[in-house]
């Protein structure tokens, strides 16, 4: 999939104005989601096509479909370690998974779960879900949680 540019002023057209949505680009195969990485670790995946070198699977790893997120959470690619942004694709099957696989980062009464039973379910899980006010290109909190 070919990665679609809009700009903002006619995109902001299509999006909802509030609720909780998944802001991405996708089809039925595959969506891009971006991730933040330290240069050696992007320069590397960007010239391999693959993750290697200083990459690590034991750290904690934040996808973000909607790059206007990702650039506003990275500080626009200025917070160290953050410096490379990499757009992956990713089978749509495999973030079905992780979303059926995810907890909630904060718990919440009205899934119908204790506090106890969500922190037992954090403690085994590897896969968070968060969501997180989106924000325009100024850096202006939106209604819409992304």
């Amino acid at each position: 999939m070919k990665i679609e540019l809009k700009k903002y002023n006619e995109q902001i057209e299509e999006w909802p104005k509030s609720g909780y949505h998944i802001m991405a680009q996708y089809d039925d195969k595959e969506i891009i989601v971006y991730q933040s990485y330290r240069k050696e670790i992007g320069e590397f995946a960007a010239k391999n096509q693959f993750f290697g070198g200083a990459f690590s699977l034991e750290r904690m790893t934040w996808i973000k479909p909607n790059f206007l997120w990702m650039m506003y959470r990275n500080g626009w690619g200025t917070k160290e370690g953050q410096e490379v942004v990499l757009a992956i694709h990713l089978k749509i099957d495999a973030f079905q998974k992780y979303l059926q696989n995810a907890v909630y980062s904060t718990h919440d009464s009205s899934l119908g779960k204790s506090y106890e039973e969500w922190q037992t379910e954090v403690k085994t899980s590897s896969v968070r879900l968060q969501w997180d006010p989106d924000h325009d290109p100024y850096g202006g909190k939106l209604e819409r949680r992304a």
